[in-house]
């Protein structure tokens, strides 16, 4: 739950994110079972790791959904022969290499037009960056007399009675061999003897783990490919989670005594679910959480018997997720189960984080707040007196010129969706303003309403950002995500016509001046209101977007399809469900007509969102633009710009600073000359539109 909080709820927020099992449910009691019981038999997937050789252990009923195979095969389709079929991927190949190529052709032709707008904005963006983040530094781990923190790469020791002043590097990510990497995780055995790490590149999802051995002089002690989680069980036991095609399923343990071996300890055999690894705060227990887009169930490794089999504490039921923490011998269970609170935050504030790497035993928290014009802010909240302080940990400038307005835009079927906008103060004639709105919608996950240099950058110059927290997001629960997947992700895109056209009636901007922005699957909504409302927009810009929902979940080869099946549906095996989701697939359903500029940014190795997809849609777009255009030359015939920036670097997930500064900065060159007419209206000489 994102709260809304006030300084009275703030203690019951808290409190609440940890609860006592035993009042989990009178209704729907918890399986928890003894920790040292032993389990119904029923043959599974937990392995036994106490003995030399694995063995077969057993599961509780329905802790295991059996892998779903679906074949490609539909009623009144061929199924091409082994020939055919290679000859179809090599012509696959072949036009995906020539669209490419075309693209990268078409993108240095154009590129040139935005090279002084995209310079001067990042020496902007440079220069708020190193106003905001001045003093700003990485989490610490403490353990005991010693806080280990890395900064620039490099691992560091310090005292924490001796301040950080005097803090020895314990080695760099240089001396691994790993100069292009960062540092993406770190957790240091109990007896401080080992460290592990997690070394990433911007090209890739996948992470490497370096255990390191700490002395005087650190050294290698292994080095595990494929890694997506681990934690420390004990002093020389670490549990990692394997990851393959963007999926983990498989959790092993590893031990580095004079008996060093390796051995497997869990299997998740459904598909649809991802296994990850969690430490309890006060590291008596290590969780194995295996979490689906609704559904979870933990297992329990105690750490003070790190060889025997994990218990289970709740079977899987569908659309019920839970976390587990421990404390004083009594497991405590986030869940979504029965009805969520809501908190009041101050009005400016959109996120809230708890700082990482709490001590467990203390009984002050500190946390965050922030938005997307407004720094984080540090507050320190005790639960002994009651008492919330704000900390003052770095001097940045007040963000004192920006107003916060919440509205809420009544939708077709009449449900009210919320709205976030930000303008400067001294703006005059709102209407008259350049609008960038923000839309996402999907897995249950909040639009992204941090802190960002760029959006700052755009309310001093006099930009309305709004954010638009519809249907399929998580912004007001389980609930709102469900009316906004699978059948009802129609409601996503109402509520996103709905949102835009309550802007421009308060008096936000016009459709001329009004451009949208999203990245990922905030694209579906996104490009399908490009489609069916084009007249409410000039420009769009899009980061790695999803446009291609229809043959994306028609591939069951890809690694997300079968694991998203609970987002979008199956339409290799329900024929509604096709037809339902070609109905606003933004491919699907391009068409001649006036549409917006449209500049999208996308990685030729991501992973997640096929680029093939993105090609394609592009190609189709930009036809369906001057097919438009040459049915209509009318004198002054607009034809918009259709670009597509393809990063031979980069991810999905993850960039670096300089790059993600690159990016931004050419989409603002791209909206400020879109937006002319409004952005620079004494350069301007003709009609936007």
């Amino acid at each position: 739950m994102r709260a809304r909080m006030c300084c009275g709820g703030l203690r019951n927020l808290l409190q609440g994110l940890s609860f006592s099992a035993k009042y989990y449910s009178k209704h729907n009691p918890p399986q928890t079972v003894c920790l040292f019981s032993k389990i119904a038999p029923k043959k599974c997937h937990i392995l036994g790791c106490s003995k030399s050789t694995c063995t077969h252990r057993t599961a509780p009923p329905g802790s295991i959904l059996p892998c779903r195979f679906f074949s490609c095969k539909q009623e009144g389709i061929k199924v091409l022969s082994k020939k055919k079929q290679n000859t179809s991927m090599v012509t696959s190949e072949l036009l995906h290499k020539n669209l490419l190529k075309s693209e990268q052709k078409n993108w240095n032709n154009i590129s040139p037009r935005y090279k002084t707008m995209t310079k001067r904005i990042k020496e902007k963006l440079e220069e708020l960056h190193n106003m905001y983040t001045l003093n700003s530094r990485s989490p610490r781990i403490r353990f005991g007399e010693n806080v280990y923190f890395e900064e620039n790469g490099c691992i560091f020791l310090a005292k924490a009675d001796d301040g950080e002043g005097n803090a020895k590097i314990l080695f760099s990510i240089e001396d691994l061999g790993f100069s292009d990497a960062f540092i993406q995780r770190i957790r240091i055995s109990p007896d401080q003897r080992y460290m592990a790490i997690s070394l990433k590149s911007e090209n890739s999802e996948e992470a490497t783990c370096i255990i390191m051995k700490l002395g005087n002089l650190p050294v290698v002690e292994k080095v595990i490919p494929s890694v997506f989680s681990f934690e420390w069980a004990a002093n020389d036991v670490l549990y990692y989670t394997a990851q393959k095609n963007l999926k983990c399923q498989n959790v092993f343990m590893t031990t580095f005594t004079y008996q060093k071996h390796t051995k497997l300890v869990y299997t998740e055999q459904d598909a649809r679910f991802f296994v990850d690894l969690y430490c309890t705060k006060d590291r008596r227990f290590l969780t194995i959480n295996s979490n689906s887009k609704t559904t979870s169930e933990v297992w329990l490794v105690d750490c003070r018997h790190p060889f025997e089999s994990p218990a289970l504490v709740q079977a899987r039921t569908t659309g019920l997720m839970y976390h587990v923490e421990h404390r004083k011998d009594q497991l405590y269970i986030l869940t979504t189960y029965g009805e969520p609170a809501e908190y009041k935050l101050p009005t400016w504030a959109c996120e809230f984080e708890l700082e990482s790497h709490p001590e467990h035993t203390t009984s002050t928290c500190y946390f965050q707040l922030s938005s997307p014009v407004h720094p984080p802010k540090r507050f320190a909240y005790s639960f002994k007196e009651n008492n919330l302080i704000e900390q003052a940990v770095q001097e940045v400038p007040i963000i004192t010129n920006c107003h916060t307005t919440r509205l809420l835009a009544k939708s077709k079927d009449e449900t009210l969706v919320p709205i976030t906008v930000f303008h400067n103060k001294n703006s005059k004639e709102l209407h008259r303003r350049p609008l960038l709105v923000h839309v996402y919608g999907a897995y249950g996950i909040d639009l992204n309403m941090s802190f960002k240099e760029e959006k700052l950058m755009l309310i001093e110059e006099g930009w309305i950002l709004a954010y638009c927290h519809v249907r399929g997001g998580g912004e007001q629960g389980l609930s709102w995500h469900r009316d906004g997947c699978q059948y009802n992700k129609l409601k996503g895109l109402h509520d996103l016509r709905a949102c835009i056209t309550l802007l421009h009636q308060e008096g936000f901007s016009q459709p001329k001046h009004t451009a949208l922005a999203a990245a990922s699957a905030g694209g579906v909504l996104a490009g399908a209101l490009c489609n069916t409302d084009p007249a409410l927009l000039r420009a769009m810009v899009l980061q790695a977007p999803f446009v291609d929902v229809l043959n994306t979940m028609m591939k069951t080869h890809l690694p997300l399809t079968i694991e998203e099946q609970e987002e979008w549906g199956n339409p290799l095996e329900d024929e509604k469900c096709m037809k339902y989701i070609k109905s606003y697939c933004p491919y699907q359903n391009i068409k001649p007509q006036c549409y917006p500029s449209v500049f999208i940014t996308a990685y030729e190795n991501d992973e997640r969102v096929p680029l093939t997809g993105i090609l394609q849609y592009v190609q189709k777009l930009r036809k369906a633009a001057l097919d438009h255009a040459s049915r209509t030359s009318k004198k002054g015939n607009w034809i918009p710009n259709i670009i597509l920036d393809v990063q031979a670097n980069g991810s999905h997930c993850d960039s670096s600073w300089e790059h993600s500064l690159n990016e931004v900065a050419r989409h603002l060159a791209f909206l400020n000359r879109e937006l002319e007419e409004v952005c620079h209206p004494k350069h301007h000489s003709k009609s936007c539109k």
